[in-house]
């Protein structure tokens, strides 16, 4: 597996635009698809043309650590940065794939300079902008590995400094929202806040209804 990580090439895809004569190069990318709890939140970031930053991956591989001293690299070094996110309430109502892409769409619409071309972690956004989708692309490319690591940062302080003090009992600070057990016995205990997904909870309970 270290052999492969070293052949990849993350800066690819942007050296690529670059030879065209672009600068203005964003990666976007979102986290928190998967929890069962509060907002879905997407960054983009511009970086500087030629910017290498060896340690960026998906940050679902990073270390906590690791990763809060590159979100601090990332948005010192950036030509611009943007973050935004999309509540429970909304996620409920337009489903969370919609909510994921309108979170995207909304941090590409708060880059100042605008980006000349969009690289999406295996999405499209709703703009009338070059973009190109990348499966795995948090991994394969150094920008959208950057937006990833801006996204899951701001996230996670969000669980630890904000939701886990205003809902206490739930155990946000440690699972950050996501469906393990710690969380889904708490939800049994003490029923969903207002910022639960509530269209995420239907099949949670009817799988705790067989299981005790």
């Amino acid at each position: 597996m270290a052999v492969m990580e070293e052949t990849i090439d993350r800066l690819q895809f942007e050296a690529a635009l670059w030879a065209q004569g672009m600068t203005a190069v964003a990666g976007i990318d979102e986290v928190g698809r998967g929890c069962l709890f509060g907002d879905v939140v997407a960054a983009a970031v511009i970086l500087p043309r030629g910017l290498v930053l060896e340690e960026i991956n998906d940050s679902k591989q990073i270390s906590e650590k690791k990763r809060e001293r590159l979100y601090e690299e990332i948005t010192r070094e950036a030509v611009a940065w943007s973050v935004s996110r999309v509540e429970a309430s909304v996620i409920d109502r337009i489903n969370i794939r919609q909510a994921a892409r309108l979170a995207m769409k909304q941090a590409v619409l708060g880059l100042r300079p605008a980006p000349e071309h969009l690289l999406i972690d295996a999405e499209t956004v709703d703009l009338d902008l070059p973009q190109t989708p990348i499966v795995k692309g948090d991994f394969l490319s150094q920008s959208i590995g950057a937006a990833s690591i801006v996204a899951k940062v701001t996230r996670d302080r969000l669980c630890t400094e904000v939701w886990d003090a205003l809902y206490p009992g739930y155990g946000i600070a440690g699972h950050k929202g996501y469906a393990t057990k710690e969380h889904r016995e708490a939800l049994l205990r003490m029923g969903p806040t207002p910022m639960h997904r509530q269209s995420f909870l239907g099949n949670l309970f009817a799988v705790q209804q067989e299981l005790f």
